[in-house]
């Protein structure tokens, strides 16, 4: 786009904005009602199709949309409690869902009046996330689910769940998975919390005993699963990894802690710190690459290094807080078990910092899964032996 159709469509963007706000004034305008509004005008996310969100524009230009919608005092679709929703199930139907799907579910996705957990994980299978064993079984228009997962953020008050599901065994691990949308209010759904080590239950496990999802809410075609959990998969990497101003998340927590107590540096914390923010800040603006390149497509395995990254410096940035604070840093406000429905870094106090950054180098991918995908697909290093590769699946399980 030239600058001079840049400057035009901005220019009309902004216009539409300020129409939409004359005719659904926030501080008149029920919360529920004007988000609802807004996803209908095409403000929700602007590079999406009309009439699901967006008006077919650059991505790039949603930032002229928020700026404007904060100024007036607009609500939020509080992204920080939807995270999965927004970061994972709704690129993910844009990309293969069917209309009907797309008309559905994004909207009220969007809103958050449906919020949204991962299925992916199970006690057999993390880090091989193709070994899947929870079976999916074909019964007249739809298919009846039998199986257990577990590291579900959010489950406790999800609506709806992306799920992989195995449906061919006799297909080697990779090829015989489906994707479903799984109503988590369906009968046979138990949701149990896990407790972790800060105290809370963030997580849970999920039991499913025959539960019935329609054919309809099967994403991607039967024995594609594989292939849609791997885009997926991309889109949370590049959520989680993302930061979007300098010295921000753990950083920038650990930068003021610097700040605030003069009297406890040494060169040898100075030189940690500083690059650590070094490291901080190429990955921020490694993140804003990828939402370019997101711009234009599916994001690709890069964001597997975005994300290993981001979690080695959130873990040491927690570690050196607790270093600059000294005796400070081990009090630890409460072990007080709650099922929290979102992850607050730099809202609580250091002890949770330490302890809650232990899990990032195991969510949304271990580190050593997501060293052997830049390996391997970002710099094409030959592939490790697998011996499984294409046999039944049926045949590899002990």
């Amino acid at each position: 786009m030239s600058d001079a159709l840049a400057a035009d469509a901005v220019s009309e963007l902004e216009q539409r904005v300020t129409t939409f706000l004359t005719e659904h004034a926030p501080a008149e305008t029920d919360r529920l009602d004007f988000l609802r509004a807004q996803f209908d005008a095409g403000l929700a996310w602007v590079w999406c199709p009309v009439g699901l969100g967006g008006l077919d524009l650059p991505r790039s230009l949603q930032g002229v949309v928020d700026t404007l919608l904060e100024r007036a005092g607009a609500p939020t679709n509080a992204p920080e409690k939807n995270g999965i929703g927004l970061g994972m199930a709704a690129p993910t139907i844009l990309a293969v869902g069917t209309d009907e799907q797309k008309r559905r579910f994004l909207r009220p996705l969007w809103t958050g009046e449906e919020i949204w957990c991962q299925l992916f994980s199970e006690p057999g299978a993390g880090s091989d996330l193709a070994n899947v064993s929870t079976r999916a079984v074909r019964d007249g228009d739809g298919w009846v689910v039998n199986g257990q997962k577990v590291w579900t953020s959010g489950a406790q008050t999800a609506r709806f769940a992306i799920l992989v599901a195995r449906t061919d065994p006799d297909q080697p691990k990779h090829a015989g998975l489906t994707y479903f949308l799984c109503d988590m209010t369906d009968a046979g759904v138990d949701v149990r919390p896990l407790r972790q080590i800060t105290g809370e239950a963030e997580f849970n496990e999920v039991f499913l005993t025959d539960v019935r999802i329609p054919d309809s809410q099967r994403l991607g075609a039967e024995g594609q699963g594989w292939r849609v959990a791997n885009a997926t998969l991309n889109n949370e990497r590049v959520s989680i990894g993302r930061s979007a101003e300098r010295e921000s998340a753990m950083i920038g927590v650990v930068a003021r802690t610097w700040r605030e107590h003069p009297d406890r540096r040494t060169p040898e914390l100075h030189d940690r710190l500083l690059r650590l923010w070094v490291d901080a800040e190429v990955l921020r603006l490694t993140g804003q690459r990828l939402q370019q390149k997101l711009a234009q497509g599916q994001p690709g395995p890069e964001g597997a290094a975005m994300k290993l990254g981001f979690a080695r410096v959130a873990q040491q940035a927690s570690g050196l807080e607790l270093e600059l604070l000294g005796e400070e840093g081990l009090r630890y406000s409460e072990w007080t078990m709650r099922r929290p429905d979102r992850v607050d870094f730099t809202g609580r106090d250091a002890g949770y910092r330490y302890l809650r950054a232990k899990g990032n180098s195991i969510e949304g991918g271990t580190s050593e899964i997501l060293r052997n995908i830049v390996a391997e697909r970002v710099l094409g290093l030959p592939a490790e032996h697998r011996v499984d590769k294409d046999r039944p699946w049926k045949e590899t399980v002990k």
